[in-house]
């Protein structure tokens, strides 16, 4: 990147600069988009007010800026697991999470998976509630669970083992390839998905430690992706946590019940054993920071078309406004760049909104740190959600110059499950 990108100004931005499509480097999602309000399918913020997402006021919601606050000692606070939906999704974001990915032992079927599942629902079950695995001998790292939660997903493989292929959702058993990726293979998807998300730490490395312990002998790990937030209470509690680029990170999800459920949950008119479940992506990004730290703020602001001190759009005041693409200064020229990521990244229409909880990475590598995000987002359908915005970020965003994608991995997210039972039942009993 050239010295003189950190001057970089709104006028050379909209004339199709560096920064612009033409980047070679890879571009994603980053977690800033917001959605175009009901009555508004193209997103432009003109439509009418009813039902305007996300709310202005910061209500407890799925995102990063719904944390419930309480004066407590927060080790001892639980999610529950049993219930229509599984945790981990519609749940307040926690400040730490693993992603683990699993490949099933070869020759599994449909009762070696079941056996699995079974095993680790009841973990988490436990796990989650404060309580130690059965077999576990010392079970005092459970009894601060801290907002546990574990939330499953399936891959490809996982529907051939047990004989349904047909009921993977297309676009998990394969997705499209976007221009910008640069994907390696060893962060790649994998037959089963295990989120595992605590507010410490310490009860996170417990519960990873015994659900892959419990899963060896059916399915072996291929990789984890760990990553962060803000610690709780950094902020005060509401607010949107940063990403390392020192972005407000979520500021478009929705908080209101009834629009959550409507951007989460599958209806299960195409794949009935979905019903009440979700879709899931998991995108790791890295990010030239170096480069990115050198931008003045103005030239941050510029090619995200948020503010760095709030997280407002550059058309509004506050982080809750709607991004308005059409609005334009006194000479003509759009307030927010059209190739800003969040003109990119707005949803065209309800069908494109998701709920994302990303976090945070840095990892020592041979050459040198890496870090980045790992974009990690639910929705009813990711065919009609994550893939149309994730082409239009390819084709151009002004964030591609500094973020690349190097792996990405889809599931199914099955309902939640009856206690006595286990998540995957509406799959394998059907």
């Amino acid at each position: 990147m050239s010295a003189g990108t950190s001057g970089l100004s709104r006028r050379a931005l909209l004339g199709g600069g560096a920064v612009l499509a033409g980047t070679a480097l890879g571009g994603g999602v980053i977690g800033h988009a917001v959605g175009a309000r009901p009555g508004d399918p193209e997103g432009t913020g003109a439509g009418g007010a009813e039902g305007a997402m996300p709310a202005r006021e910061p209500v407890a919601g799925p995102g990063a800026a719904g944390r419930p606050g309480t004066q407590s000692v927060h080790g001892a606070v639980t999610e529950p697991f049993w219930g229509a939906h599984q945790p981990g999704i519609a749940t307040p974001h926690q400040a730490h999470g693993v992603f683990l990915g699993f490949d099933l032992a070869r020759g599994s079927d449909a009762a070696a998976v079941e056996s699995l599942l079974r095993l680790l629902s009841d973990d988490a079950a436990r796990l989650m509630a404060g309580r130690a695995p059965l077999g576990a001998v010392d079970g005092q790292l459970a009894t601060t669970p801290a907002r546990l939660t574990v939330t499953f997903g399936f891959g490809p493989g996982l529907f051939d083992a047990v004989g349904r292929p047909e009921a993977c959702p297309p676009v998990v058993r394969q997705m499209p390839a976007f221009s910008t990726d640069r994907l390696d293979p060893r962060w790649g998807p994998t037959d089963l998905l295990l989120q595992v998300c605590s507010e410490d730490p310490m009860t996170l490395t417990y519960a990873q430690r015994r659900l892959v312990r419990d899963a060896a002998d059916f399915a072996s790990l291929r990789w984890a992706q760990r990553g962060f937030l803000p610690a709780r209470g950094s902020e005060p509690d509401g607010t949107t946590p940063r990403n390392l680029m020192g972005m407000r990170d979520g500021s478009a999800n929705e908080s209101d019940p009834a629009q959550v459920a409507s951007v989460l949950w599958n209806d299960g008119r195409a794949l009935p054993w979905l019903a009440g479940g979700s879709q899931f992506v998991l995108r790791r990004m890295r990010i030239d920071m170096a480069t990115w730290d050198d931008l003045s703020t103005e030239a941050k602001e510029i090619g995200f078309g948020r503010r760095v001190h709030d997280g407002s759009p550059l058309t509004g005041t506050q982080e809750s406004d709607v991004v308005d693409r059409t609005k334009v200064d006194d000479q003509g020229f759009p307030v927010i760049a059209p190739n800003a990521h969040a003109a990119r990244a707005q949803a065209r229409s309800a069908a494109e909104r998701m709920i994302r909880r990303p976090y945070n990475y840095t990892v020592e590598t041979e050459k040198g740190l890496e870090e980045g995000l790992l974009f990690a987002a639910y929705q009813a359908d990711l065919a009609t959600a994550f893939v149309p915005v994730q082409r239009r970020l390819a084709e151009a965003d002004a964030l591609n110059a500094w973020a690349t994608h190097i792996g990405s991995a889809a599931y199914a997210i099955p309902p939640g499950a009856k206690e006595g039972s286990f998540v995957g039942a509406t799959l394998l009993r059907a």
